[in-house]
């Protein structure tokens, strides 16, 4: 019996996933198992070992990369809501900087907010 649990995300892109993990300190490996309960394993695109042998990654569902991991040996300074939290917020921000810049916009602040929001200031100049 299987022990992994699956938590939908709307992230789309494998590699801004891959830069976000990096840029929030976040060891990660590419393509490999999930270990999981009893020598179970997933395979993934994002494989993120922890030191209790039992690892978390993002497996593709066809539509977005899902979280997978077994909740019962979870290892991160966040909770799984931290963590995806943290991971979706910085994924969003990136989306948005990237839609942006394709349309002649620069990022020229990131203010963080009290609420743990993150305000963006673009410009864009005219010629």
């Amino acid at each position: 019996m299987s022990h992994f649990s699956q938590i939908k995300t709307q992230i789309r892109n494998l590699a801004t996933l891959q830069s976000i993990l990096t840029h929030l300190g976040i060891t990660w490996k590419p393509d490999g198992a999930v270990r999981g309960y009893h020598g179970a394993t997933v395979t993934a695109a994002v494989v993120i070992p922890q030191d209790n042998g039992y690892d978390l990654g993002f497996c593709w569902n066809g539509k977005e990369y899902e979280l997978v991991t077994d909740m019962q040996y979870w290892q991160q300074p966040w909770t799984v809501e931290g963590f995806l939290q943290r991971v979706t917020q910085r994924y969003a921000i990136a989306t948005v900087t990237q839609a942006s810049e394709q349309q002649g916009f620069n990022v020229v602040q990131q203010q963080p907010q009290a609420d743990g929001s993150v305000r963006l200031v673009l410009e864009r100049w005219h010629g």
